[in-house]
Order: structure tokens, then sequence, then C-alpha cells
């Protein structure tokens, strides 16, 4: 093991678990106070590990959605991870085939930021991937798990506000990424294909249209000689 990667994946991870913490707790408190047991909130975190696409489930079944409706719901939330997935593929040469499959279980949103910032570094080491996303991975499901347990103690979450983390996490994960080329065109692509998707086609699809119309437009305008190799 290379422990200076190891240091530097949870030094790095820190503050975000600091941050990802209030999520799980909201979620946690939500989850249960929507009708789910215990073992069935943290059951969902364990399995599913997808902290957008769960608060989504959790308010359509609320609502009384069929099944079929959150499980599609659910997915276009999530497909924007094959594009993660096909992004972070191409430094994962010298994993294994279970661990690779083990890193795209365990890749979220910050995972992939981090593995991307730091492939831009120097080479994406099993150490530093997998001790950045396990410690995410531990800190979402313990933080499940206290929601879940104290949820009763908060009556209406979205009372504080706590509802507007979900938009402020992903603006700052989205900014992360404001120093690569072609960022203000990927930006302005995505941002329009989102909110002209969410007013002709509503939520959830504005997710994946603009994660895809954002990456074929990078992909058009891609600086000439990047990613020849």
């Amino acid at each position: 093991m290379n422990r200076s990667d190891a240091t530097l994946a949870a030094r790095q991870c820190a503050p975000l678990l600091v941050a990802l913490v209030p999520f799980g707790f909201v979620y946690g408190a939500i989850a249960v106070d929507g009708g789910l047991t215990l073992a069935q909130t943290l059951g969902f975190s364990l399995a599913t590990y997808a902290g957008a696409s769960q608060f989504l489930a959790i308010q359509m079944v609320g609502l009384g959605s069929p099944l079929w409706a959150v499980l599609l719901a659910v997915l276009a939330v999530n497909a924007r991870h094959l594009l993660y997935s096909a992004s972070i593929g191409r430094h994962l040469g010298a994993f294994t085939p279970l661990e690779r499959a083990l890193a795209f279980f365990l890749l979220v949103d910050p995972a992939f930021a981090a593995g991307e910032a730091r492939a831009s570094e120097a080479s994406l080491s099993r150490t530093y991937y997998f001790t950045f996303a396990i410690l995410l991975y531990i800190g979402w499901a313990g933080a499940t798990l206290i929601g879940a347990l104290a949820g009763s103690l908060i009556e209406d979450p979205r009372r504080w506000g706590l509802d507007f983390a979900l938009p402020v996490y992903f603006l700052a994960q989205t900014m992360a990424f404001r120093k690569r080329a072609q960022f203000a065109l990927t930006l302005f692509v995505g941002a329009t294909t989102a909110l002209v998707a969410y007013v002709t086609l509503g939520s959830p699809w504005h997710v994946t249209l603009a994660g895809i119309a954002g990456m074929v437009a990078a992909a058009i305008r891609r600086p000439a000689g990047e990613g020849a190799a």
C-alpha cells in the first residue's frame, strides 16, 4: 500500500465527509418520515448509494408514484454515471476486473471528481481511489443511520432549508472543473439543455440530457491534439 496516497486521499476526503453528513442525515430522516423502516433506509443507502436518486425515490414514493415510474426516474438520474464510468475507466488500466467493478460501484460524484483531478496530476492508484471512495461510502452509510435514528427529532427537514443542500453540492462539484478546457462552453450548453428539458419534459430527464449535451459539446470543440493518445 502506498501510504502517501492513502494519506492524501484521506486528507482530501475529510472536508467532503463534513459536507456529506448533513445530506445523509436529512435522507435518513426523510426516508423514515416517509414510511421506510430503519433497515430499509440503511439498506437503500448501502445498495443504491446514489444520494440524488435516493432523495428522488423517497419523494416519489411519498407522492404515491407507481413503482415503474420510480425506477424509471432513478434510472434517468443515475444515467450520468455511465458518462462517469466511461471517463474514469480510462485511468483504471492497472485495476483487476474485480477492482474495476468495485471502483464503478463506488463511483459517486465526489469520487469521480477526485479521481479525475488525481489522474490529471499523477497515475490514479488503487490506494488513492479506494481510500477516498470507501471513506465516502462509510460516511454516507453512517450519516444515513444517524439520520434514521434521530429523524423523529426533526419535524420538517425542509423547514430548515436542508433540502437546498443538494443543488449547492452539485454546483460545488461542477465548479471543481472550472479550470478545464471547454468548461464555459460545456456549462452553457449543459445548463441551457437542462432548462429547456425541465420546461418541456420535466424532471428528471433534464439531468441526463444536460449531461449528454455537455459531453457532446465538449467533444465537438475539443482542442486539437487533446485525447489523441
